[in-house]
């Protein structure tokens, strides 16, 4: 008589490809370059204010509704190189942390702007990632509970096809494809560039202001005449 075989009662678990994201409240930048990147948005301001002009003129009034005022790049700029240099530092800690081998490396910041919502709602962003970077993210200057908010997207094209009901929505698991975060001032978000991420429809109720920053190690045999950031 055969035996009857036995499926082991427990499986060992182990959990790969995953994203991670880093998060924390550094709230001491935040009067400072509050006031350092007014003149960037009222530039911003300006150079909108033709087309936002000619829309209302066309469609009838409405103030900027819709519009996401984007400043020229801050790198460089003295008053944001304490920030800078922090993030440059914290990048490459963190592309540590995850794996990569950057002993002949230094982290290059390629991007860092701010960006303002318009006062009368509508701003927002469409799901993108950053191709010319390896180490992403936000640093909130206004913000709040009646803001927009950041939301990431699980960039595995093979775990948004799959098409199964969760068990719950509002609980954040495995078969979750999305993560958002409630921001404030002083809100600081790390992330890997590749990851998907989107800012909902704000609605213009609270300011809503933040720098975004793009980092990238690069080899340092090629550095020459850059400036690194760590």
């Amino acid at each position: 008589m055969n035996k009857q075989r036995q499926f082991p009662k427990e499986l060992a678990r182990e959990d790969y490809f995953s994203s991670p994201i880093w998060y924390a409240d550094e709230p001491a930048f935040v009067d400072d370059l509050n006031k350092a990147s007014d003149s960037y948005i009222e530039i911003a301001k300006e150079n909108l204010q033709e087309e936002i002009d000619k829309r209302n003129k066309n469609f009838g009034n409405k103030e900027d509704m819709g519009h996401v005022f984007h400043s020229t790049g801050l790198v460089g700029d003295p008053n944001f190189k304490e920030l800078q240099d922090y993030i440059g530092a914290t990048s490459f800690n963190l592309l540590e942390e995850m794996g990569y081998d950057l002993k002949n490396h230094q982290v290059f910041m390629t991007e860092m702007w701010v960006q303002e919502f318009a006062k009368t709602g509508g701003g927002h962003h469409t799901l993108h990632t950053h191709w010319n970077g390896h180490m992403s993210g936000f640093y909130f200057l206004e913000a709040s509970e009646k803001t927009s908010l950041p939301i990431f997207e699980d960039p595995r094209p093979g775990h948004l096809m799959n098409g199964l009901p969760r068990k719950n929505e509002n609980e954040i698991t495995h078969a979750s494809t999305q993560i958002n975060y409630q921001v404030k001032p002083g809100s600081m978000i790390f992330f890997p560039a590749y990851l998907p991420h989107q800012y909902t429809v704000d609605l213009g109720y609270e300011p809503f202001r933040f720098i975004h920053f793009n980092c990238q190690a690069v080899p340092e045999n090629i550095l020459k005449g850059y400036n690194p950031v760590s």
